[in-house]
């Protein structure tokens, strides 16, 4: 019998109990849909969580928090330094310091002022690194600084700052936030002050600087960038002006506190990563925490996968009662097939073709309804947390359900191949099914 015939003959006896096939397909169906939405709240979730992580983390940096000498905890010093940059796939090694907790930055803009956390830098590295101009130009000498993309709305005029604090105190007042300096930054020149407890008296160290540049707007919205990025040419003066401060020498002050690598691409990370460990390096990189998340999540996926697939079990009693049936009502054509010669293996191949195209037009209904309630379910799901929340979320973006294309195969395997083997069992029974007995109509 051609392959042909064997598929027309699949076809009619499929036709013969529309009904009953349809129900074991619903069946399929509901069991491969339900698998698939299932797993794809996993995937979803994190899909999110990795989203959220590359979007705040540069994907070509690598944290250095110090390293090991003969067991012991070292920090990062010159020496240190010239050895990240000299490693291969290297190409920046960013370093900041914080020398103050206190520092103020007046500025000859209708009489304003803010409070800010200033970070020392080599400026050339920083923007070797990640750092991008929204405007403005590199800084050419020691007195001029980059400052955050949103560093103008922390300068704000007394008035502004007295209604601040109104906000603060009572933050269900109708008060609006003050938006700070709107103007243009660049060339303007401020004074930024350092003040220190020194035996017992607020002592204050001045600095004239100049704006010559402002970073690029971070990714997120909710994030303000006030920073201000000075040269670390005038490192020594301030580390010294706080030295001086009282308890300087119980808090011994951290040569660096924020050393990052940068690396000449993503696929150097893991390679960077490994050989700075090896060397004694404490660091933490985007990829290993991707690793520690993958390694999570998938345990997880593999719990809803397998929650899933008893869904597909069930279904599968099904399929083995209609093809169990399919046997019986099809005793004397199975006499009269094998009477005029036709082989067990093309027998059993016709029953097992029969439970296949169940699997495979259940698994196809069933992607696609699961398409559509994963598609249902991220756009109803954000509208009905923002009308039952007490605050606003439109900044929050989260994948509730996500159908990757493994998923679907995964699904669709794992569907067709319980169709398949609840069909084997009455395939091999068709095969053993007596001549003269089929043809007498008896099993």
């Amino acid at each position: 019998m051609k392959f042909n015939d064997q598929l027309n003959l699949v076809k009619r006896n499929m036709k013969k109990n529309r009904m009953r096939v349809f129900m074991t397909i619903l069946a399929t169906t509901m069991g491969c849909a339900f698998l698939i939405v299932l797993a794809s709240v996993g995937f979803g979730i994190q899909k999110s969580a990795q989203d959220e992580l590359l979007d705040n983390q540069v994907l070509t940096q690598v944290e250095i928090s110090g390293k090991e000498i003969d067991g012991n905890y070292k920090e990062i010093s010159e020496k240190e330094l010239e050895e990240l940059q000299e490693t291969e796939n290297v190409t920046a090694v960013v370093r900041r310091s914080d020398v103050s907790m206190t520092a103020e930055v007046k500025a000859n803009l209708e009489d304003r002022s803010g409070y800010v956390m200033p970070k020392l830098t080599n400026m050339e590295q920083e923007l070797k690194g990640n750092l991008e101009l929204d405007s403005g130009n590199v800084p050419k000498n020691k007195n001029e600084v980059i400052v955050g993309y949103h560093f103008g709305k922390s300068l704000l005029s007394d008035e502004e700052r007295n209604v601040l604090d109104e906000i603060n105190e009572n933050p269900e007042s109708d008060l609006k936030a003050p938006v700070g300096y709107k103007g243009d930054l660049i060339g303007k020149e401020i004074v930024f002050t350092m003040t220190e407890q020194i035996d017992g008296k607020p002592v204050e160290k001045s600095w004239n600087l100049k704006i010559a540049g402002i970073s690029k707007e971070p990714a997120r919205d909710f994030i303000e960038d006030n920073t201000i990025f000075i040269s670390e040419e005038l490192k020594p003066e301030m580390t010294a002006f706080s030295e001086q401060a009282d308890g300087a020498a119980e808090n011994e002050i951290a040569e660096y506190s924020e050393v990052l690598v940068y690396t000449s691409g993503i696929d150097k990370v893991d390679g960077v990563t490994k050989a700075l460990k090896n060397k004694g390096y404490y660091v933490f990189s985007v990829t290993e925490q991707l690793e520690n998340m993958n390694l999570f999540f998938n345990a997880f996926k593999a719990g809803l996968i397998f929650i899933g697939t008893v869904a597909v079990l069930i279904a599968s009693i099904g399929i083995f009662n209609t093809m169990t049936m399919a046997v019986t009502e099809r005793t004397q054509e199975i006499g009269i097939m094998k009477a005029i010669g036709a082989q067990p293996g093309v027998i059993r191949r016709i029953f097992l073709m029969e439970s296949a195209f169940i699997g495979i037009i259940g698994s196809a209904v069933g992607v696609l309804i699961s398409y559509g309630i994963s598609y249902a379910a991220n756009f109803a799901i954000p509208l009905i947390l923002n009308s039952v929340a007490e605050g606003s979320t439109d900044g929050v973006e989260f994948t509730f359900s996500y159908v990757p294309p493994s998923l679907v195969l995964i699904a669709s395997g794992i569907s067709i191949g319980v169709a398949i083997i609840s069909g084997l069992r009455p395939a091999v029974k068709a095969t053993n099914i007596n001549v003269l007995s089929a043809l007498r109509r008896e099993l």
